[in-house]
C-alpha cells in the first residue's frame, strides 16, 4: 500500500488573495458618457447591481462613497474601499409621532423686547387713540 504524496511547496497552487484580501469586490460592466460606472458588486455573500457616480462639489451624496482599485490581472474587477457610509438612522428615519397639545405652524416665541413693543403699540387706551 502506498501513501499519497503531499504536494511540495513549489507545486502547490498559490492561494487566491482576492477572496481573502477583499470580500468586497465590484465587476465593472459599463461606463456611461456622463461618467456613471455600472457595476455588479459582491459584498460578503450578497450580489448587488449598482451605479457609481463621480462626486460633484455642492451635490448631495446619495448612498455610500466608494473607491475602486482595479486588480492588476483583471482591470474590470476592482477591490472596493468604503470611504463613507450614511448613518442607518437617517435612511429609515420616520418623523416623530405628534405630541399631545402640539400646535401646527411656526414656533411662538415671545421675548421681552417683543412684549415691550407689543405693549407700546397695542396698549393704548381708547381715549388716547382718539386724541
Amino acid at each position: 500500500m502506498t501513501t499519497p504524496k503531499s504536494p511540495s511547496p513549489s507545486t502547490a497552487a498559490p492561494a487566491a488573495p482576492s477572496a481573502a484580501a477583499s470580500p468586497d469586490v465590484a465587476l465593472v460592466h459599463r461606463v456611461a458618457e456622463d461618467g456613471t460606472v455600472h457595476v455588479i458588486r459582491r459584498r460578503g455573500d450578497q450580489l448587488e447591481a449598482g451605479a457609481l457616480q463621480p462626486l460633484r462639489e455642492g451635490a448631495p451624496i446619495q448612498g455610500e462613497v466608494l473607491s475602486l482599485r482595479p486588480r492588476e490581472n483583471c482591470p474590470v474587477l476592482c477591490d472596493v474601499d468604503v470611504l463613507y457610509t450614511p448613518p442607518a438612522a437617517a435612511k429609515s428615519a420616520a418623523p416623530p409621532p405628534p405630541r399631545a397639545g402640539r400646535r401646527k405652524g411656526p414656533a411662538q416665541v415671545a421675548t421681552d423686547e417683543y412684549r415691550d413693543n407689543w405693549d407700546s403699540i397695542w396698549s393704548r387706551k381708547k381715549s388716547d387713540a382718539l386724541n
